[in-house]
């Protein structure tokens, strides 16, 4: 596969360490030492807030853009036509967000896909639909799982498939943070299902797709390689009376089988026994976006969490270590930033297979300020 030559420059920055705001607690990590040499490939530009990436195994790269387009990089190049289209509700934080590839895709074709939907009465909802790629075109969308609530803000939507074969959804509290803990709302929560839409039966409540609660707005959703632990960071509150003006706290969360993650009761390092509390709480918010572990070579980052930031506008390296005395099994050690400030606003983050993270800009979702070329897709390679 061809990519356009290194056109960035790039000094690794770190994140100076600072106090929770609103009372909380000094949770932000111990600084990283910056990782010496890396650099940047452009591999795709004109970009319209593309919101998730995925990997076929013929060396496609499939993304979402949040207007409704399923677009598709072949060979190096950004195709000019989409692979598929939806008319998407798209106020604000909705349109089409979550694509996984479906994991017998070089057989089915099959390519999932979650975004927000004008509903023929009442609010939006967000939908996963599956397409069958024929023809080099994504075709026969059938829905899925609808239903989920979504609203101009808080709607979500990570999907990915887990390593047990199972679908999995991040859904926003669509603007009710009472319904996260709501068991029979779909709004707040993590959902599991199997790929036809149906129930597994080993889901922690019977008959029911929620997976965990207690969420605000999570974005991301990714399996540890080596012990196939799953993590999701989570957007914290951001000063609305119904959220008792609170600001901050952003988590990274273990989500763990039936388990409370808190919102809107507790938000970062709060809670008592009842909530599962986060590995890391960051205060100031730094937005975060998807994020993904690092699986390969050409850096010393196997195993490290990497999250998309997109308020703070960087890449955020964490750093994790077993805890069998911690209730989720893990702790987080240490932290650094990468293109803090230097490429904007920063949303999808992935492991290609070729062993290179990749991740987007999102500056033309109406928060940014957009630069020529903007959105990109990139890709992080030593520094040549």
């Amino acid at each position: 596969m061809k990519y356009t030559s290194a056109v960035f420059a790039i000094t690794v920055s770190w994140v100076v360490a600072v106090l929770a705001g609103c009372g909380g607690t000094p949770t932000n990590l111990p600084l990283a030492e910056p990782t010496p040499g890396v650099g940047l490939d452009t591999v795709a530009s004109g970009l319209e807030v593309p919101w998730a990436i995925d990997f076929a195994p013929d060396g496609r790269i499939f993304i979402t853009e949040r207007p409704g387009r399923i677009r598709v990089i072949e060979g190096g190049v950004l195709r000019p036509e989409p692979w598929a289209e939806f008319d998407v509700a798209g106020r604000t934080e909705m349109g089409l967000m979550g694509i996984a590839l479906s994991p017998d895709f070089p057989e089915s074709g099959h390519l999932y896909v979650v975004g927000s939907f004008a509903a023929e009465e009442g609010e939006p909802e967000n939908r996963v639909y599956r397409l069958t790629d024929r023809g080099g075109r994504g075709i026969d969308p059938l829905l899925v799982l609808g239903g989920i609530p979504a609203a101009r803000f808080h709607a979500g939507a990570a999907l990915a498939f887990g390593p047990d074969g199972m679908l999995y959804l991040t859904a926003g509290d669509a603007l009710r943070p009472r319904d996260s803990q709501r068991p029979e709302s779909l709004a707040g929560k993590i959902l599991r299902v199997r790929p036809d839409g149906g129930i597994p039966v080993d889901n922690p409540i019977p008959a029911s797709p929620v997976y965990a609660l207690g969420v605000r707005n999570s974005q991301g959703l990714a399996w540890h390689p080596e012990t196939g632990a799953l993590f999701s960071p989570d957007h914290g509150p951001s000063g609305l009376p119904r959220e008792w003006f609170r600001r901050g706290r952003d988590e990274l969360n273990v989500i763990l089988p039936g388990e409370n993650y808190g919102w809107p009761e507790a938000s970062g390092m709060q809670g008592g026994d009842e909530f599962v509390l986060p590995l890391v709480e960051w205060s100031p918010a730094i937005a975060p976006g998807a994020m993904a572990f690092y699986t390969g070579d050409a850096f010393p980052w196997r195993g490290d969490a990497f999250i998309a930031a997109l308020r703070s506008r960087e890449l955020v390296r964490v750093v994790l270590e077993r805890a069998p005395e911690e209730r989720t099994g893990w702790r987080a050690v240490r932290e650094e930033s990468l293109f803090r400030g230097q490429l904007g606003r920063i949303r999808a983050v992935a492991m290609g297979p070729d062993g290179h993270l990749y991740f987007t800009t999102s500056n033309r979702d109406g928060r940014g300020d957009p630069a020529p070329g903007d959105d990109h897709l990139l890709r992080i390679v030593p520094r040549r």
